[in-house]
């Protein structure tokens, strides 16, 4: 089991260099676990690169398809809030459901956000390319 974030799983999707042939891999080494928030805020970074012009419309609904059909179990924000709010002073709320699903689960939580990585406070091991 491995927690995986939105910015692995874009690059899955629509990135064809190293970091998404990085990202492709570690989506197929094992079970996969996310914060229910991971999906929402996939699909934003797909909007987004639809409305700038930095991804074609049916790229994105492709994407966006490959992520509705990606086999993740998703938690409940109900199981991460209260670490996620203890990371508060280090972590985004978003990044802290992160590393707060992968502590309750025992992983490791894999990523492309370096900055994520060299955080202080998780206690969990963080996985990049670097």
């Amino acid at each position: 089991m491995q927690v995986i974030d939105a910015s692995l799983v874009i690059a899955a999707l629509v990135d064809p260099g190293h970091d998404g042939a990085w990202a492709e891999a570690a989506l197929e080494a094992t079970e996969l676990a996310a914060p229910s928030l991971m999906h929402y805020e996939a699909a934003n970074v797909l909007r987004k690169a639809v409305a700038r012009g930095e991804l074609d419309p049916s790229a994105g609904a492709a994407a966006l398809s490959r992520l509705m059909r990606l086999a993740v179990t998703a938690l409940p924000f109900e199981l991460t809030a209260q670490r996620a709010w203890e990371l508060r002073d280090n972590l985004t709320s978003y990044d802290a459901a992160y590393v707060a699903a992968a502590e309750l689960l025992g992983c490791r939580l894999v990523t492309l956000d370096e900055r994520l990585s060299r955080a202080s406070g998780p206690r969990c091991e963080i996985v990049t390319p670097g």
